[in-house]
């Protein structure tokens, strides 16, 4: 007969885990602190998260943040919420599985695709802002921009990588631009592993907005630094289903 878990046992994971986030990418990094502690093992099948105030408070991040990741999560199967005297967030009994044709990658693969894309898209967005665009590429940048805003979620990825390879046409160099493209489908096989989560699309579409206008402005370090956040944004999310 296996003995029940001993609540003290995850007690000093779940505090190494559930630490402050970072502010740029709270959404995101709540979802990875998360699964996380889901992933590890910390909770176990049928045990109960944190109340949402104690978790925003552990993490740094507002309560409808903490809401917002607990609901993408419930959606995707990993928690489940009840109601009543007994209620709150649970985890699920089954945690959702692979599918048997699903590619396997290692930390080491993500970090791969991450760090380069980091090395190539905050790059382009510097080169872009740095540079007097013409009329058709200042167009072409915003038109990229509407397209992905209004996406329908079979279209995102595809409208999301027409926005990130028009920035790399707005640099001016050229033979960025394969390159870009290229490790953007080693991203999307990536990202096509996991959830699309409106809340991160939401979000991934305000980081779209200001890194656009900040190439527009000619601010290349707000450019560059928001790039920065929207890249780890994605890796916060992948490392935390993938990993």
């Amino acid at each position: 007969m296996t003995a029940a878990p001993d609540p003290r046992d995850s007690a000093g994971a779940s505090d190494a885990l559930l630490r402050p986030v970072r502010p740029l990418n709270a959404f995101e990094d709540t979802v990875e602190r998360l699964l996380q502690t889901i992933r590890l093992g910390v909770l176990h099948p049928g045990e109960s998260l944190p109340p949402e105030r104690e978790l925003a408070t552990r993490l740094g991040v507002s309560r409808d943040t903490v809401r917002e990741a607990i609901k993408s999560l419930a959606d995707a199967g990993y928690l489940v919420s009840r109601r009543g005297r007994y209620g709150g967030t649970f985890l699920a009994d089954a945690l959702p599985a692979p599918s048997a044709d699903e590619v396997r990658f290692t930390r080491a693969d993500i970090d791969d695709a991450l760090r380069l894309r980091e090395i190539l898209e905050v790059g382009a967005a510097r080169m872009a802002a740095g540079r007097t665009l013409t009329a058709s590429e200042r167009e072409a940048l915003c038109q990229r921009l509407a397209d992905v805003r209004g996406a329908d979620p079979e279209d995102y990825r595809r409208l999301d990588s027409r926005l990130h390879l028009a920035i790399a046409e707005a640099s001016g160099v050229p033979s960025l631009v394969p390159l870009v493209a290229q490790n953007r489908m080693r991203l999307n096989e990536l990202l096509d592993c996991i959830p699309l989560l409106a809340r991160n699309i939401a979000h991934s579409d305000e980081q779209h907005e200001a890194i656009v206008a900040a190439i527009l402005a000619g601010d290349a370090d707000g450019a560059a630094e928001t790039m920065t956040a929207h890249v780890w944004g994605s890796a916060a999310l992948l490392h935390g289903f993938l990993d």
